[in-house]
């Protein structure tokens, strides 16, 4: 009976250790996703100024929480204040964002063009999407590391289980590596499609 109860207490360590490096190369690939979505591909997004943050009463404040933020076509992000006294710290903050965009004001809203990307700035932008695809895999292969050592932490399992379990963990590392490499694939026919 004890023998039973040990093997299940291994057995739920073994899932948690698998279950544990699952979650770190799901939240690598997570992470990915939302670089990318930094990296604009030529044409308006919203998510080009989702990271801005503006000073609003004394507070730092995502600009989607003080503005409409909109893609009226495909080369303007229009930005509405809900509050229009709050349009100059809005400026600032996208100037102060270094995103690269000259903002227009009149008054009411303000209106980013995005510029058209030249074969250099594709270039580089392609670079960017493999720099952070690179160290995607690394996050992914630390998992994998950090998951091989909860393994040879535990005590009392046969090094049979043990071989399997890293047999399973180099197949998720696998995935997810090749994951990677897919999204890459999508991000450069993005930014290189005109």
């Amino acid at each position: 009976m004890c023998n039973l109860s040990n093997f299940q207490y291994t057995m739920e360590e073994l899932s948690m250790i698998m279950d544990m490096v699952k979650q770190e190369m799901d939240a690598a690939i997570k992470h990915l996703d939302h670089a990318f979505q930094k990296i604009r591909a030529g044409r308006a997004s919203t998510s080009m100024v989702q990271d801005v943050v503006v000073e609003y009463y004394g507070a730092m404040t995502p600009i989607n929480q003080v503005a409409n933020v909109s893609v009226p076509d495909a080369m303007t992000i229009s930005i509405q204040p809900w509050d229009r006294t709050a349009i100059n710290a809005i400026e600032k903050a996208i100037i102060n964002s270094n995103l690269g965009f000259a903002p227009s004001n009149n008054g009411e809203y303000i209106i980013l063009n995005v510029p058209p990307l030249t074969e250099e700035r594709r270039r580089d932008l392609a670079k960017q999407a493999k720099a952070e695809t690179e160290q995607t895999k690394v996050t992914v292969r630390n998992a994998r590391q950090d998951g091989m050592k909860e393994l040879k932490k535990l005590e009392g399992v046969s090094e049979d289980i043990i071989k399997d379990t890293e047999a399973k963990i180099q197949e998720l590392t696998d995935k997810y590596v090749k994951l990677a490499d897919e999204h890459l694939k999508a991000k450069e026919q993005d930014i290189f499609k005109i």
